[in-house]
């Protein structure tokens, strides 16, 4: 069962999807029901039937980082909309190149690689419908990470950057734990303690709850309060 929230012109709904239980968050513009899908890893025939039944048109897919239940249904979606998937930024093409194989290892064999329409990089924006978002690069658990922000809903979607409580692993190959710590507190927390945030797993928070009580970049914990 989708979640939902809906700012003021911006309308959000969270279906968890894979094993893994990723948040496929999909956002549109309230004034033209134009909407981009973030992060389909899987379930897609699921996502574009809800998308159906709300009456929204897909206009494009955006990928903030190219694990599989991030990024592994985007080129399945791709084929059944035609429509284009941008990002993530290209120091994450390796792992999309190695969607199959992580595939094969989560018992996800449906997964695929893609090759993006468009890249994205630190300062890119994009429209969506009515709606505009700025792009932030933001490395660490993986290196072409980046992050969706729409300034005038104080909302931003950040994958597998921030949790409620936590942040993004950095064992893997090319992960950087300080490089995600100051993605955190140089790209994320100059938005703003307003904005709301979904993860890419987990619950939403806001950045001032994470900035007062996450127990990895709390002020406190980082020495910053």
């Amino acid at each position: 069962m989708p979640m939902t929230a809906s700012p003021a012109s911006l309308g959000v709904f969270v279906t968890p999807v894979t094993p893994l239980q990723q948040n496929c968050t999909v956002v549109w513009c309230k004034t033209t029901n134009r909407c981009a899908v973030i992060d389909p890893g899987g379930g897609v025939d699921a996502i574009l039937a809800e998308v159906g039944r709300r009456g929204l048109t897909i206009d494009a897919i955006w990928i903030t980082h190219g694990h599989l239940d991030h990024a592994g249904g985007a080129a399945e979606m791709q084929e059944k909309t035609g429509v284009d998937i941008i990002g993530p930024h290209p120091a994450d093409q390796f792992w999309i190149d190695g969607i199959e194989a992580q595939g094969r290892t989560y018992g996800m064999p449906e997964a695929r690689g893609f090759t993006p329409t468009r890249w994205l990089d630190e300062g890119d924006t994009l429209t969506l419908g009515e709606t505009e978002w700025r792009v932030r690069h933001c490395p660490g658990h993986t290196p072409g990470h980046v992050i969706f922000f729409n300034a005038a809903n104080r909302f931003a979607q950040v994958g597998d950057v921030l949790f409620r409580g936590s942040i993004g692993r950095t064992d893997f190959p090319r992960s950087d734990h300080a490089a995600l710590l100051n993605a955190i507190v140089t790209k994320l927390w100059p938005l703003g303690d307003d904005v709301t945030f979904v993860p890419g797993h987990g619950p939403a928070s806001t950045f001032g709850q994470e900035r007062r009580d996450n127990a990895f970049v709390a002020d406190r914990v980082l020495g910053r309060g």
